[in-house]
């Protein structure tokens, strides 16, 4: 069996899932990916040039689509050089939200294509229009929202089976492609993810934090109001009044991965933090900026209390490790989140848009650690239950699996070794 992944920051989402195929020495697995992708061991990868600038002159509803475009011509290059090489896939497993599958269905007609679904993009219920804070966008606004589902159409329309993270993520997707999409998380570590009493996490002034400290968490790629990081500065001042000894340590870059900038031109961590800079010790508040993983880990595992707030969008992977590290989360009760916790059993759920309520979680939760002993004991244990990757991986085989059903050219090709 021939597998061929398709993602530009490959292995990505595609990590276990790929170890898996390249344990079966039945299977040849190959990649592509731009010149973000990292290697792994046993799969050959192809790297292509990502062109993400577009060009000037295309109609503003099409830029996205522009880009895709280009990017999709560089995939097909890459592709073409699997070709010559003899590696023709019997199954492509691609991400469907950068222009990557345009080229593979005519490139490879008898591969089985399943697509990552990660999230449509929608103007009601979902994160567009989510924050009263910022303005509605207009007709222009809502036309360029849509186009930009142009490609991923396009990858539902013509693939054997989509694969989604979460119920709620395929739930962004058309109804009538729905019944495509299979649910399968791409899963965790656990044995490397996992609570660590001992740990110690030292911050860039050379102090040292563990378990036994007060520890306050915040995760992000980038903070952005995407994230809630203006929701969380907000409940700072409040939190670091009533807990004197607390430490709160804040991960993420000064960018924006998902929603726009600000109108002023300074970054949303600027933004928000001068907004209580003045009500607020800045001796325990420290940026950390983005972390390497082995540190994140040793942040999670001291934390005392790690928040999370999300728009409806896609869920984070930083939720599912805080859970599975043992961290009492307090999350947003927005839908993303609502699937994976449930108030007072594994984590604390609070309104999004309350950074008074989210203080006052907050604060009992650093006074009082032993009382979320049990939840955090279940956090832990829910991932263990539904996101280990021994459980998540063989779920994703088996939508390659049904992908290969039910048609007679390929019937031989069905995955064998499925662990």
């Amino acid at each position: 069996m021939k597998i061929l992944f398709v993602h530009t920051n490959f292995p990505a989402q595609f990590r276990y899932l790929a170890e898996v195929l390249t344990n079966n020495p039945a299977h040849q697995v190959a990649a592509i990916g731009s010149q973000t992708a990292s290697g792994l061991r046993g799969v050959r990868l192809e790297r292509y040039h990502a062109q993400d600038a577009g060009h000037p002159a295309v109609h503003p509803f099409a830029r996205r689509f522009d880009r895709e475009a280009r990017r999709a011509e560089q995939v097909l290059y890459a592709s073409t050089a699997l070709e010559n090489s003899g590696f023709i896939p019997d199954v492509i497993v691609a991400h469907s939200g950068w222009g990557e599958t345009l080229p593979l269905r005519a490139k490879f007609p008898r591969a089985r294509l399943v697509v990552y679904c990660e999230f449509f993009y929608r103007e009601h219920g979902q994160d567009v229009h989510f924050d009263p804070e910022f303005p509605r966008l207009g007709v222009d606004g809502l036309t360029h929202l849509r186009a930009k589902n142009a490609s991923q159409l396009l990858a539902l329309a013509e693939c054997d089976a989509g694969l989604s993270p979460s119920r709620w993520q395929r739930s962004t997707y058309p109804a009538e492609f729905q019944p495509k999409i299979a649910v399968a998380h791409e899963g965790v570590d656990t044995d490397a993810v996992r609570p660590d009493p001992r740990a110690v996490f030292r911050l860039p002034s050379g102090q040292s934090l563990s378990p036994h400290h007060e520890v306050l968490t915040f995760v992000a790629r980038n903070l952005e109001p995407m994230r809630g990081y203006h929701i969380f500065m907000r409940s700072l001042p409040e939190i670091l009044r009533a807990r004197p000894e607390a430490q709160v340590v804040i991960v993420g870059g000064d960018g924006v991965s998902y929603g726009p900038s600000s109108l002023d031109g300074r970054s949303w961590k600027d933004v928000y933090l001068a907004e209580v800079a003045n009500a607020i010790d800045l001796r325990r508040v420290h940026f950390v900026g983005p972390l390497p993983y082995a540190s994140y880990l040793q942040l999670l595992q001291v934390s005392r209390a790690h928040v999370y707030l999300t728009y409806p969008f896609v869920l984070s992977w930083s939720l599912i490790e805080a859970l599975s590290v043992g961290c009492l989360v307090i999350g947003s009760s927005t839908t993303p989140v609502q699937e994976v916790i449930t108030d007072g059993q594994n984590g604390l759920l609070v309104p999004f848009f309350d950074p008074r309520h989210l203080a006052h979680t907050v604060i009992r939760a650093l006074a009082e650690p032993s009382a979320y002993v049990p939840l955090r004991q279940q956090a832990r244990q829910t991932v263990l239950t539904q996101f280990d990757r021994r459980h998540t991986a063989p779920a994703q085989m088996a939508v390659l699996d049904s992908a290969l059903a039910g048609l007679p050219r390929h019937d031989s090709l069905r995955i064998p070794g499925r662990p």
